[in-house]
């Protein structure tokens, strides 16, 4: 198949929203941006992407993807597999030998995500609301991408700030991450007060 003919859909509403922030900030885009523009390949739009908005949209597209089984890439988020648009095409698809599954981002220990990655290549199952599938899919991780920064960075970018915040509330990682986390930025900033909300 040419890359021509092959089906790009985003079904996403967080990122479909980022790109056109993105797009509205295209006076900043760097030089290999504008090169590539100015060769006629814009990096946010081709013939083949569809972008998903509605839920209404996002079940029939899920249906005709379902139906038509012809080659696609689909881009859908929930960063861990326990929510969202995600899930509806791994309940779809997982079980299909013909399908990859391509992690770019980290998957924490106890979610759907992980259980995928370390199941898939046994051809394993995992739980997805409250019930299991079978994982025949191939199941793929790219290292590199995540956007989690490391305890050192968040550190450093609260200890950095010219006007040091008066709070800082960790809601996101294990309890032992944020704990961790919280002690590191209390030491290193302690006019700020850290807390780990309930």
């Amino acid at each position: 198949m040419r890359w021509e003919d092959l089906d790009i859909v985003v079904d996403s509403p967080l990122a479909s929203r980022l790109t056109a922030v993105y797009e509205q900030l295209r006076s900043f885009w760097d030089a290999e941006a504008r090169r590539r523009i100015a060769a006629g390949c814009h990096p946010l739009s081709f013939e083949q992407l569809t972008t998903i908005e509605g839920h209404q949209a996002h079940l029939e597209t899920l249906a005709s993807l379902q139906k038509v089984r012809r080659p696609a890439i689909v881009l859908a988020a929930s960063g861990m597999c326990a929510g969202g648009r995600i899930v509806n095409y791994l309940k779809a698809f997982l079980g299909e030998p013909t399908t990859d599954v391509l992690f770019v981002g980290y998957q924490a220990v106890g979610t759907p995500g992980r259980a995928i990655q370390r199941e898939g290549p046994q051809q394993g199952s995992v739980e997805l609301e409250g019930v299991r599938y079978p994982i025949r899919a191939g199941v793929h991780v790219v290292s590199g991408y995540s956007a989690h920064a490391d305890q050192p960075m968040l550190v450093n970018v609260v200890r950095r700030m010219r006007v040091p915040p008066a709070e800082v509330r960790l809601v996101h990682g294990s309890p032992q991450a944020k704990a961790a986390l919280q002690g590191r930025l209390q030491a290193a900033c302690p006019q700020t007060h850290v807390l780990i909300p309930a």
